[in-house]
């Protein structure tokens, strides 16, 4: 099975240990790794946390390994300038660095997601949301509209570069690019005007 764009942030069904691993075990590691990887944004670090995203994609299983590099199709313009940007001004090995952890610590949120059923991501976020005061039905708003959100953006990027490709324009990141803004600024006031609309934030339970 693969992962397609629609999917990258799907739960991918199995038996592994990560399946199995507690959730709050996978975002204390989450949240570690995340500091490690934004506190010394060094190659060898960056490398290191590549390798080991790798490794756990492994461990998940091969449906989820042989997704592993499914973002670069999507994202890799971003990674380019980026590492343009900081091979320029600070040199290769902080290119590197910076680009290694970044695109590490999203595909381990990434396996976070693949390996955890959203019912239970829905349930740990809101317990947590809830002892540090964040009001428990607005924190699983917030992520219910996440995964929806980034699926649907990554299919219509997809769609947006077929619809070039069939006009003759094999290569035109610009283009696809204005027009996956135009898309996300449009969903994002769909979804404003829907929550409005059905008084979702408005609970006097949420005050």
């Amino acid at each position: 099975m693969s992962i397609s764009p629609g999917s990258l942030m799907r739960t991918v069904p199995g038996d592994s240990l990560l399946h199995r691993t507690p959730l709050w075990l996978k975002y204390v590691a989450l949240v570690g790794l995340g500091v490690v990887g934004t506190v010394w944004r060094t190659w060898p670090v960056g490398l290191g946390l590549l390798a080991l995203s790798v490794l756990l994609y492994a461990f998940a299983g091969k449906d989820i390994l042989r997704g592993w590099a499914t973002p670069l199709r999507y994202w890799w313009w971003i990674l380019l300038i980026l590492g343009g940007y900081q091979w320029w001004s600070a040199g290769p090995g902080a290119a590197v660095g910076l680009l290694g952890c970044m695109f590490a610590l999203v595909q381990l949120a990434r396996l976070l997601l693949l390996t955890t059923p959203t019912a239970d991501l829905m349930d740990g976020l809101g317990r947590a949301a809830k002892t540090v005061g964040v009001p428990e039905r607005r924190a699983q708003l917030v992520l219910a509209l996440i995964l929806r959100t980034i699926p649907d953006l990554s299919a219509a990027w997809q769609r947006s570069r077929e619809a070039a490709a069939s006009r003759g324009l094999k290569r035109a990141p610009l283009r696809t690019a204005t027009h996956l803004g135009i898309t996300a600024v449009a969903r994002a006031r769909d979804a404003g005007d829907a929550i409005a609309a059905r008084g979702l934030l408005d609970d006097p339970r949420d005050t």
